[in-house]
């Protein structure tokens, strides 16, 4: 195990994109954005290719998990379910309006908010309309909360085609879990887990959070005992990111203080990832495991692992189209964000108008740097392109402390993560961002990077 020094741990744990995108949203122009614009960057991306990765947004939740900073509407009140259905479905023609019908789904993803809120007759039903859209090598996921996800919700999805499941873990630990009210005992994770084995779903992820309030050793060392008798083709091990200033978050029933330290946090991980390797799994990307015989754990060996707003995904296709409130959309030279608010998104696709809230066009040297952060994200290791070269001397002095401290080398125009290097890799893709070299006002604006 890799043994970090505090010193090194302070230095470095700085607030920093997660680099789901470049540039980050709060860096995003929409002064310079224009709907026409987008459209036709969107026109000039699916020009030859039709094939498009949707990820739909299903908002809704029974209860507020206190560490989420997702965009959602917690309600008991079901009767929503039909109405945003209906939303959904006719955003998706607006899309396809575009293209005279020549979309085709090649990747779909549900997420959320909690998917499995949903009536599943009602999701079957809308989603069999959706999907006649697809190609014939689709694959679909969705995210599962085990406390109410149920062998009718995983027949219905599978029956149309998804094989792949995320299910919401974060802690076993009853301490932690009632600091993020998300109270689900294993039991209820491995009845879930195992009714998706039976139905034939052939990878299932478990998704866990380290540095919770509250969060101890022996819990980490708890959760990933208890997930690795499941063993799950996929892990996905997140840093907690502390934003109590982000609208819409519960992370103001604690503080700082309720932490874990940055040193302690380290050794959580550091320990998790010990364990995960010794029984096979392999670290694919930051944050990320999986069985080797796994898509993902394959597409990070060929080099080929890709990085969007779903995090890290083996996608192929030319455009990620978002649907429902607070979507995004990525087009490659443009981003798109719908509105965040329900009733204000639902408002605009009922008048028939794109509900835009926020978006971006991408400058040649925005998709020079895009293409340098996301290697480094995916690969741990980049080619900084002709088009920066200018920025050189910026990124030789912006890495001396990196490089000082064996986190990094800089060879000319290679960079590589090296081992001591990988808890690091937020700070390194920083490096060569150019907002980052840019003065801003003392908002906070990320989380920090340890």
């Amino acid at each position: 195990m890799n043994v970090y020094t505090h010193s090194l741990l302070h230095k470095y744990n700085i607030p920093g994109p997660r680099y789901t995108s470049y540039p980050a949203v709060p860096h995003w122009k929409f002064s310079n954005f224009t709907q026409e614009e987008y459209f036709d960057r969107m026109q000039e991306t699916l020009s030859s290719d039709k094939r498009v990765s949707v990820y739909i947004h299903l908002p809704f939740c029974e209860f507020l998990c206190t560490f989420c900073g997702c965009h959602k509407r917690i309600t008991k009140n079901h009767a929503v379910e039909l109405p945003y259905l209906e939303t959904l479905r006719m955003e998706w023609k607006q899309y396809q309006q575009l293209f005279d019908n020549e979309l085709r789904i090649a990747e779909l993803h549900l997420g959320g908010g909690t998917p499995t809120f949903f009536d599943p007759t009602l999701l079957a039903t809308f989603l069999s309309d959706l999907l006649r859209d697809r190609t014939d090598s689709c694959e679909l996921s969705f995210e599962g909360h085990p406390n109410n996800t149920s062998d009718e919700h995983l027949r219905m999805l599978y029956n149309l085609g998804f094989r792949r499941m995320s299910l919401g873990i974060q802690s076993y630990s009853p301490s932690v879990q009632k600091a993020i009210n998300r109270k689900q005992p294993f039991s209820t994770v491995q009845k879930v887990h195992n009714a998706a084995r039976r139905f034939g779903y052939t990878s299932i992820s478990h998704d866990l959070v380290y540095g919770l309030p509250f969060q101890t050793l022996d819990d980490i060392h708890d959760t990933i005992d208890k997930t690795l008798t499941l063993k799950p083709e996929r892990i996905a091990l997140y840093s907690y990111a502390h934003g109590p200033w982000v609208m819409g978050t519960g992370q103001r029933g604690y503080d700082e203080a309720d932490l874990p330290s940055a040193n302690l946090k380290r050794r959580m991980y550091e320990e998790a990832k010990e364990r995960l390797l010794h029984v096979g799994y392999i670290e694919t990307g930051m944050d990320h495991f999986a069985l080797p015989t796994d898509k993902l754990a394959l597409a990070f060996k060929a080099k080929k692992l890709h990085r969007n707003f779903m995090g890290y995904t083996t996608q192929d296709t030319a455009g990620l189209i978002g649907l429902g409130m607070s979507a995004i959309s990525d087009m490659g030279s443009a981003y798109h964000q719908n509105e965040k608010n329900l009733e204000a998104y639902q408002e605009k696709i009922i008048s028939n108008e794109f509900p835009t809230y926020n978006g971006h066009l991408l400058t040649s040297q925005e998709l020079a740097t895009r293409k340098l952060i996301m290697d480094i994200m995916c690969h741990f290791e980049g080619t900084i392109p002709d088009e920066l070269m200018e920025l050189y001397p910026k990124f030789e002095e912006r890495s001396i402390g990196l490089l000082g401290d064996g986190l990094m080398e800089l060879v000319g125009k290679k960079i590589r993560v090296t081992e001591t290097g990988l808890p690091f890799v937020r700070n390194i893709a920083m490096v060569f961002d150019p907002y980052l070299m840019e003065i801003f006002d003392d908002i906070p604006r990320f989380s920090k990077t340890i």
